[in-house]
This record gives structure tokens, sequence and C-alpha cells, in this order.
């Protein structure tokens, strides 16, 4: 398995090693054990989401509070999405910044985002499978979204589909009534960079 560290300190993308043959392929999805090597600590399992998503459906920006906020590790099994993270760590030299990578059936790579980052799908594909391992069960209390659109985030979200025809955003009614960053911010809701970190080291 390949690792690379994203823009946002903590988050990785992983690329596994595919075998192929005359009958298909098979790849190692998850291992604790690279996991560990790569992050510095395991990586506890608490639930399990599969998303499907017509091409254009766009889901973020969600975080969770912290704490206990929400690791995950993401990835594509069939289709493709544009994922994005989102440093709202106050006090993270990369706050306000985001990385994306492309998930997809083809490279069949994952991200691994660390507690307290916001995430964002684009599906670019029909149909398009992802799914989440979460390091803790979904809270509705401690959930909360930022617009996907915020133009001080300013994340280039892609125009095209997979097969190149033009895409619109769409967003459920609950993303597209987030409020801004700033706006999250005033209310007291972003995590700090020190507590996602010493959070993330105790594991």
């Amino acid at each position: 398995m390949l690792v690379r560290e994203l823009a946002v300190p903590g988050a990785l993308e992983l690329t596994p090693v595919q075998h192929d043959d005359d009958r298909g392929l098979f790849l190692e999805w998850f291992r604790q054990d690279a996991f560990t090597d790569a992050t510095g600590h395991p990586f506890t399992l608490a639930q399990a989401n599969c998303s499907v998503s017509r091409v254009g459906t766009l889901r973020g920006i969600h975080f969770a509070e912290l704490p206990p906020s929400q690791a995950k590790f993401v990835s594509c099994v069939h289709g493709a999405a544009y994922d994005v993270v989102i440093d709202l760590r106050v006090g993270s030299p990369a706050f306000g910044h985001w990385d994306a990578v492309q998930l997809d059936d083809v490279d069949r790579r994952a991200i691994y985002l660390p507690e307290g980052v916001g995430h964002a799908v684009l599906a670019l594909a029909g149909e398009t499978v992802v799914t989440y391992l979460c390091s803790t069960p979904y809270a509705p209390e401690r959930e909360h979204a930022i617009h996907a659109l915020d133009p001080t985030l300013a994340i280039t979200w892609p125009t095209t589909a997979r097969d190149g025809s033009a895409i619109t955003p769409l967003l459920s009614a609950t993303d597209e009534a987030a409020p801004t960053l700033a706006e999250v911010q005033a209310r007291g809701l972003l995590p700090t960079y020190a507590d996602a970190l010493a959070l993330t080291r105790s594991r």
C-alpha cells in the first residue's frame, strides 16, 4: 500500500496494490498493521456506512464536534467520487485549507480523515458507491455542516463527470441551508488543533 500525506495535516491518501489475473483482481482494502504504521495509531471501527449517489450528488461539508468527533476511512467501490478534506481545526497551520483525492473503481484509492476535519464528496458517475469506516457511532446532536460552496473555502469542484458530461452539484436541503465556515466558527463549534491532536494521540 502506498501512502501519501495530504495538504491537511494527518489526512492521508492510501493506494492499494492490486493483483489481477484472468479471473479478475484482488486487493487488501484495509489492513490494521499498515494503517498503524502510516499513522502511528490503530483505527477503531465503531460503524460502517455506505452511500449510493447519482452523478452530481454533493454530500457535505460534514464534521462532528470534538470530543469525540469522528475519524473516517473512505473508499469508492463503484463509480467515481471527488473526495475533499477541509481543515477545520482552529490553530492548525492549514486551517481553512482543503485537499482532494479522486476515489474510483480503477485505482481504488482510499482517504483517511482524522478527527476534527470536514469531509465532502461529489459523485462523478452514476450509482457511485462510497464506503465509510467510522471511529465513533453517528451522533446527530454532534453533527454539523458547512456549505460546500462557501466562497471563502474556494473549493474547486469538478464541473464534468467521469464520462465528460457536464454536472451541476445536487445538494440535500440540509446541506443547501448549511452556514458558512465563518458562521460556524463564530458559534464556537469548531475544534482546536491541539485538542484534535491530543485525541488522536490518545488512541
